[in-house]
């Protein structure tokens, strides 16, 4: 059995507070939202977060940062990925610095333009840091669906103890050395599902989807590959996988954003009406200056960093994309 302190009581923070939870590990779960807290303690529910969906009585929930911690020799954290940097380096004065780290957070910190493994080396020993991803929405999640995710690390024995951690017959976790791939894959696939959404919201279908997610795809990797990751990674869980899920369901927060988007809203109005961070608002912006930076072409989230700053309208920056210069496939 592990001990673990989740921070961070957000959808998914709480989904996977349950799957332990489940699986027979004693759990903590830490959030800045007292309301939440509350409701989880009192109510064992997160209404705000996972509706109706009921909580194990033996979740323990806690407004106190250093009471999650303490004692814990396992600490996940599941916080918006440009808070994660407070974030580590608040709970780092409470850590004794031999817990394993799971971060479940997907993102770039768009001020550094940092991956989050790039982040916690200055809070964290690598060895102990693992970085888990994968298509896995919370929703289903907490409502114990098969799910299939990957661990990534540069410590093969720390990501083989996360494995052993979360593996349960519903949930399998593949193993994984690339955190490279593992990070940007988790991060861009936020990106091409606003893309995704937008499609949608102009009442385009299935056809118009489809060259995004593939197209979307061959950016994701053509980054990751020019910043040190696997080719391969991006065609797994963490990069195919992840892609699909959030560029198809509706669960997907970066999807719907889109939509509203497509649909005329100003980015900033869509963000507002979905009512919880989209991570791809700020990705998007990461993504383009790392395009820059390492001089790869990413025209797909050139696009949707133009719309995002009201530079040109959804539609026209579609058929922008379809009237550029003729190229092979593989570029």
């Amino acid at each position: 059995m592990a001990h673990v302190g989740v921070i961070g009581a957000g959808s998914w923070g709480t989904a996977l507070a349950l799957r332990l939870i489940l699986s027979g590990h004693e759990v903590s779960i830490y959030d800045l939202d007292g309301e939440v807290v509350s409701d989880i303690k009192n109510n064992k529910r997160n209404s705000k977060y996972l509706g109706d969906i009921e909580l194990p009585g033996n979740l323990s929930a806690v407004s106190d940062l250093n009471a999650c911690i303490e004692d814990k020799d396992v600490i996940l954290f599941a916080v918006p990925a440009q808070h994660f940097r407070n974030a580590v380096e608040e709970a780092c004065r409470s850590l004794k610095g031999n817990e394993l780290v799971i971060n479940v957070a997907k993102g770039i910190e768009q001020k550094s333009l940092l991956r989050l493994s790039q982040i916690s080396k200055d809070y964290i020993d690598p060895k102990n840091y693992v970085v888990l991803s994968g298509p896995s929405h919370a929703e289903e999640v907490a409502l114990n669906m098969p799910t299939a995710v990957a661990v990534s690390s540069v410590d093969r024995s720390a990501a083989l103890r996360a494995q052993d951690i979360f593996m349960a017959k519903e949930f399998r976790v593949y193993v994984t050395d690339d955190v490279i791939g593992t990070e940007i894959g988790g991060a861009l696939k936020n990106v091409i599902a606003l893309g995704a959404g937008i499609i949608d919201g102009l009442g385009f279908k299935d056809n118009a989807l489809s060259a995004m997610m593939t197209r979307g795809l061959a950016e994701i990797a053509r980054l990751g590959i020019a910043m040190g990751a696997n080719e391969h990674t991006f065609y797994g869980l963490t990069g195919m996988g992840d892609l699909i899920v959030t560029c198809t369901s509706g669960h997907s927060r970066n999807r719907r954003c889109g939509q509203l988007i497509g649909k005329g809203m100003k980015a900033s109005d869509a963000v507002e009406r979905i009512g919880m961070v989209v991570e791809g608002m700020y990705t998007t912006k990461a993504a383009f200056e790392l395009s820059k930076k390492y001089e790869v072409s990413m025209p797909i989230t050139e696009g949707i960093h133009r719309i995002i700053d009201d530079a040109v309208n959804a539609e026209d920056a579609v058929y922008a994309l379809l009237a550029r210069d003729k190229k092979h496939e593989r570029y």
